[in-house]
């Protein structure tokens, strides 16, 4: 399931090419610029336990977020929104929020080693993550709707 045309794969990709303000990734594939979210159990080994997450590794993890939201709303038609508390050492809390529903609450632990194994776990966790959202919505949409 490494399809890059569902909804939550549409959204990372445009979310991660909005940060391109000089054209500088133009020519570059989809599947490149998703690269950055892969990593290999070997790799995953070789991070040490510990540690503080780089810039580029919160932005990563922004992204993901933000695309879920955004995919939540492409198929909900309800504007979500994703909130995250970040410390410096890699620990803190995610919400996406739509009305006054959370529809996605996530306690973020080790985020220096965030990333998924292959394209189609990356694809299958943010599809999973939007499809869990949407029937919280439909559960509650009295809620949502607020």
């Amino acid at each position: 399931m490494d399809d890059l045309n569902t909804p939550f794969m549409r959204m990372l990709i445009s979310r991660i090419r909005a940060e391109d303000a000089f054209g500088a990734w133009e020519n570059k594939k989809d599947s490149t610029l998703l690269s950055e979210y892969l990593v290999t159990k070997e790799e995953r080994r070789a991070i040490p336990i510990i540690g503080d997450p780089d810039p580029e590794t919160v932005d990563r993890i922004h992204y993901f977020y933000q695309a879920i939201a955004l995919a939540i709303e492409e198929k909900s038609g309800q504007m979500a929104v994703p909130i995250m508390k970040l410390s410096h050492e890699g620990f803190g809390r995610l919400f996406v929020i739509v009305g006054r529903l959370v529809v996605l609450s996530k306690t973020l632990r080790d985020v220096h080693r965030f990333g998924f194994e292959d394209m189609a776990a990356l694809n299958r966790d943010g599809c999973q993550a939007v499809d869990n959202a949407i029937a919280i919505m439909e559960k509650f949409p009295e809620v949502a709707a607020a």
